[in-house]
């Protein structure tokens, strides 16, 4: 379908077209139909505006069709887009890594690869962590996502809708409860369970890896207590266990630091980025310790599509606009206002059981009103309807699927992201009087 004859379909005919077409499987929250973006709007097929409090998924940080990265990827078209980096290598790539290595945490050699998805990033480091360590048990957490592949899959802490019907998954995976003190799960339970499963499931000399989210995506914006962090730190040195963070949501400004890592006192030996890397391009990669990222043998590591040029292009644009619209800084001023509204309706929506994350990475998770916390999607899900309804697209998390996280472009316009705070007072308001 050309651009010209997708503005004069409708929503409803590509709706059926795309169920004849398309498996159910992949799950699509809206039923209408993108034509154009800008900034923080999209308007669909039929016209229609909408606020993007999504953007992507993480990923379009620096807005959509930044003026920059259009550009970018515009100067490398002039050039090549593909040769396969593994067969003819392009300066660029090179030039990429060098700047992720200076801007990762720690003041140790580091290097860089680069993949396409987030999940090839995740599956990679698991890869390099076992070739450095000659171990295969890797530990993950309840509640967090890393990604739907096979072993992304049993990575995740998520059954619905992840890994129905898919197992079984590979082996030597063990999961630990995350903290998450509104549920009643402190960093000493977390700790204990991890001590316990040393004793009980895997011996820690057999484990290659930790990966864990600073902030927990799909799990409900959970950021990882500091005690909690270096308390993984001191395991790791203990036993000889590399430490992964996965950065794949919290990266490239979200947090109000270029990395979440960055608001701890403690460095992974590896690292997973992706999502706002590149902007909207597929970009992802494993930043870490020179002598691990070393350890994996030539050819081991790779992918036809991996380090795309147009994609790094468009990633060198990106860490240009952070810097050059302070965009650290934007996503704590944003955050901050946007948590201060939420807080200031608490009063009034006694389901916001807390509000919570660091820069903008920012949640509200909705409970039963009560001391139980007791979770309530129902309550969320039409928090997301009616917000959609006024032209404010939301996303919904958690383990429970009672949390929403607010995901907007760091550039958004400050008129655009009043706009979307008065829409969402409303859609507040509205849902409560309903549910009253």
């Amino acid at each position: 379908m050309t651009a010209t004859h997708a503005t004069q379909a409708t929503n409803a005919a590509l709706h059926d077209r795309k169920n004849a077409a398309t498996p159910r499987g992949v799950g699509v929250m809206c039923d209408f139909y993108a034509e154009r973006a800008l900034n923080a709007e999209l308007w669909d097929v039929e016209g229609r505006r909408f606020i993007d409090f999504a953007a992507g998924i993480a990923v379009v940080n620096t807005g959509h069709r930044h003026p920059k990265v259009i550009a970018a990827i515009r100067e490398q078209l002039d050039h090549f887009t593909h040769t396969a980096y593994q067969i003819v290598p392009y300066a660029s790539y090179v030039e990429l890594a060098e700047k992720i290595n200076e801007r990762a945490p720690g003041d140790h050699p580091k290097k860089t690869a680069f993949f396409t998805t987030g999940v090839e990033a995740v599956e990679n480091a698991i890869k390099i962590a076992r070739a450095a360590t000659g171990r295969a048990g890797v530990i993950a957490f309840t509640g967090g996502f890393h990604g739907r592949t096979m072993m992304g899959m049993a990575l995740t802490g998520k059954v619905a809708p992840y890994k129905l019907g898919f197992g079984p998954f590979p082996g030597d995976v063990f999961h630990a409860p995350f903290p998450n003190p509104l549920h009643g799960v402190t960093t000493a339970d977390s700790l204990k369970a991890l001590d316990h499963l040393f004793k009980a499931d895997i011996d820690p000399k057999r484990v290659a890896a930790i990966i864990f989210e600073p902030v927990q995506g799909e799990g409900g914006f959970n950021p990882a207590p500091a005690e909690f962090v270096r308390a993984l730190r001191k395991l790791c040195n203990e036993h000889g266990i590399l430490l992964i963070a996965d950065e794949v949501q919290t990266g490239f400004a979200r947090t109000g630091k270029l990395f979440a890592m960055h608001h701890y006192d403690v460095v992974p030996d590896l690292m997973t980025i992706a999502k706002s890397l590149a902007g909207g391009m597929p970009l992802s990669g494993v930043v870490g310790r020179a002598e691990v990222m070393d350890a994996a043998a030539p050819g081991g590591l790779g992918g036809t599509y991996a380090g795309n040029p147009l994609a790094v292009a468009a990633a060198h644009a990106v860490l240009d606009v952070i810097d050059g619209e302070q965009l650290c800084e934007r996503a704590t001023a944003l955050g901050d206002r946007l948590k201060a509204k939420l807080l200031e309706l608490q009063g009034i929506v006694p389901q916001i059981a807390d509000v919570r994350g660091p820069g903008a990475m920012v949640a509200a998770e909705f409970c039963e009103p009560g001391a139980a916390h007791t979770p309530d999607a129902a309550f969320a899900k039409r928090v997301q309807t009616k917000a959609l309804e006024h032209g404010l697209l939301l996303l919904i998390c958690g383990v429970h699927s009672n949390v929403i996280r607010f995901l907007f472009p760091l550039t958004i316009e400050d008129a655009v992201f009043d706009e979307a705070l008065a829409i969402l007072e409303d859609v507040l308001k509205e849902t409560v009087a309903v549910t009253a």
